[in-house]
């Protein structure tokens, strides 16, 4: 993965590319959103360690909301929805999870503000 920072722009590449073969091995999409997550929480933790501003709080929060949505998408790995394709399904999970990410490393990036 390629985790290129920049002094303005904290926002690190955290997220599984859409063409991945989930169908193939959810061990591996499982694999990933663990490592992913693990990142996520080591990232806010720094964060809240380096940073002046941090509020004990949100990091609170957010650690919180890093630990919910690991949960919630290696058991919805786990346990596909009837009714849909499995590459729908994962497909949608991997968009899913990317745009969540995102959103929690936007929320690392303000705890420096």
């Amino acid at each position: 993965m390629n985790n290129k920072t920049d002094n303005n722009n904290p926002k690190h590449n955290h997220t599984i590319p859409n063409n991945y073969e989930t169908m193939a091995n959810k061990r591996n999409l499982k694999r990933g959103i663990n490592y992913i997550c693990s990142e996520l929480f080591a990232e806010c933790i720094a964060t809240s360690i380096y940073s002046n501003n941090s509020d004990r709080a949100n990091v609170d929060t957010l650690l919180k909301a890093i630990m919910r949505m690991h949960s919630d998408y290696i058991m919805r790995v786990s346990h596909p929805e009837p009714g849909m394709t499995p590459k729908q399904y994962f497909g949608k999970l991997i968009e899913g999870f990317n745009n969540d990410v995102n959103d929690v490393v936007d929320q690392i990036g303000n705890l420096h503000n």
